[in-house]
């Protein structure tokens, strides 16, 4: 009897920690040579209650540029998400009712790394597939393409040519997998890794989750690189995160508390007093980018937020000024058929070319074996009052302090 009894008590633990342990798929793997074309769940597939229906669905693109790639569709009953491993783990758009993260960029297709060439057009080759919502920048460098130092195989130092913001997010994800804990509130997170390694080079990994919870208008963008050299390394990384309509228009306006706002360069600094504001489609606007330098709380957190004209549309995202201390503003507001868009980028720096970064102090170093964590937590605000609240949040980190306008820009120009 007494063994009879420990029997059931020791199943009941076992079935207490299996139904506590998270779902897990794995959807691709190069150490164990999988890759699932297609794959799908939903919450019907789930022995739970869910505040909403859900569902994770897996497929692969055929034709053209996209030949090849993956995505990963998360619906959470109330916005979707579209994940593109493919291509560094970006997300290519989010949708919320009427409102979209993204923006119309003359790119058409999700296109496969294997048609890019980062070194066409003099370093400008990673546009020919910029199409996303949110890319990351990174990891060795970030900025903007051109010369720069580095140590080669004899120990000399030499020169090598950047190309425009990094090679990450043209690196398809060597690990991906589906996590959805079997607990309330049953986060669903996607989960990849992404390697950026050479011999005598660097040997960063980044391993990033995307997750939302069922019913949510919030997800969450959570990141770790590591450097698995025997020696200190450099690295960058800017979240590349873009807007066109709806919530990018004339009227439009960004919102933060900043304590410093710095023009790129001296086309950039004849508009400095007007960076917050948007004007509509304009045929021949040439790009004018501001690196800011924001207001946190005593944690260090602070909080950004992009609104459409009529204030009641918009988007926010909240983060630590400790792990990225700077904050890009993008504005290429020209003709439709050219990509108009903006982007809000929070950074480990500016977008300048690495040399110039390291010189400012902007370029991080991860030592042996170290490990360096990002989060950004978006929320999607609709309704007027919404709004309101996130702008309200935002003037009490500001707090009536004065924002400070450089008049020298950021390349000396």
């Amino acid at each position: 009897m007494l063994k009879l009894i420990c029997l059931i008590a020791l199943t009941t633990i076992l079935m207490i920690y299996t139904d506590s342990e998270p779902f897990r798929q794995t959807l691709t793997s190069a150490s164990r040579n999988i890759h699932l074309d297609t794959w799908q769940i939903t919450s019907r597939d789930f022995d739970t209650k869910s505040v909403a229906p859900w569902s994770v669905q897996k497929y692969t693109l055929h034709g053209g540029k996209q030949e090849g790639v993956d995505v990963i569709n998360v619906n959470n009953g109330k916005q979707s998400l579209v994940v593109v491993p493919t291509r560094g783990m970006g997300v290519l758009k989010v949708e919320m009712n009427d409102v979209r993260l993204g923006w119309d960029s003359p790119v058409k297709e999700i296109v496969h790394p294997q048609f890019i060439s980062l070194q066409s057009r003099g370093g400008l080759g990673w546009l020919e597939g910029f199409n996303e919502w949110m890319v990351r920048c990174g990891l060795e460098w970030a900025g903007h393409p051109g010369k720069d130092k580095f140590i080669n195989n004899t120990g000399d130092e030499a020169e090598m040519e950047l190309t425009l913001h990094g090679k990450i997010a043209n690196i398809p994800a060597s690990e991906v997998e589906v996590v959805i804990d079997r607990t309330p509130p049953h986060r669903i997170r996607i989960r990849g890794r992404v390697d950026e390694r050479m011999f005598y080079g660097p040997k960063l990994e980044l391993w990033t989750e995307i997750s939302t919870e069922p019913g949510a208008d919030t997800f969450r963008i959570e990141d770790s690189i590591t450097n698995y050299g025997a020696y200190d390394q450099e690295f960058q990384i800017i979240y590349h995160a873009n807007y066109g309509p709806p919530l990018l228009e004339a009227g439009s306006r960004f919102v933060g508390a900043i304590k410093q706002v710095t023009p790129f360069n001296a086309h950039a600094a004849k508009s400095t007093n007007q960076y917050a504001e948007y004007v509509g489609p304009t045929k021949g606007f040439i790009e004018q980018v501001y690196v800011l330098v924001p207001f946190g709380d005593e944690t260090t957190r602070t909080r950004v937020m992009l609104r459409n004209a009529a204030g009641d549309r918009a988007v926010s995202m909240s983060y630590s000024l400790e792990q990225l201390p700077y904050f890009t503003l993008w504005k290429n507001t020209t003709a439709l058929e050219e990509g108009y868009v903006t982007g809000l980028e929070p950074g480990t720096g500016s977008p300048a070319n690495r040399s110039i970064e390291r010189k400012a102090g902007r370029v991080p170093k991860l030592k042996p074996n170290e490990t360096r964590k990002f989060a950004i937590d978006f929320a999607i605000h609709v309704g007027k009052e919404s709004v309101e609240n996130a702008a309200e949040q935002i003037a009490k980190l500001q707090a009536g302090r004065q924002t400070h306008f450089n008049s020298q820009p950021i390349k000396g120009e």
